[in-house]
């Protein structure tokens, strides 16, 4: 039951953020949508609109999945192991727009322990 609360959570975020974006182009039925998913994908028309509400069903899937603390420390982790210079990201934590302390510092020593340089 849980994966099921999950799974219609993720999908239904990109419905409302395209909900939300077409009540805000001032137009109705396919011109709200065509407006809509051209605005969400900005210099990539249409198309890209549609990309970003996968991408966004995908981000939310895996939020709803492994939480943001397990989602950033993956994602620093892997930035860690690759070509991307220490100081940079651990620049890049401390300008993460969160509160939690405790997740700032372990971002950090996720960083420090996995990088190269």
């Amino acid at each position: 039951m849980d994966e099921v609360v999950r799974t219609v959570a993720a999908l239904g975020l990109p419905g409302v953020i395209l909900v939300i974006t077409m009540a805000t182009t001032g137009f109705t039925g396919a011109a709200a949508i065509t407006t809509a998913l051209a605005f969400l994908g900005g210099p990539a028309g249409m198309l890209g609109g549609i990309a970003a509400l996968g991408v966004t069903g995908l981000v939310a899937q895996a939020l709803s999945t492994v939480g943001i603390y397990g989602l950033l420390t993956e994602v620093y982790r892997y930035r860690a192991q690759s070509a991307v210079p220490r100081n940079l990201l651990l620049r890049e934590i401390d300008n993460l727009p969160i509160i939690d302390m405790n997740l700032r510092r372990h971002l950090r020593e996720v960083v420090i322990q996995n990088s190269h340089n």
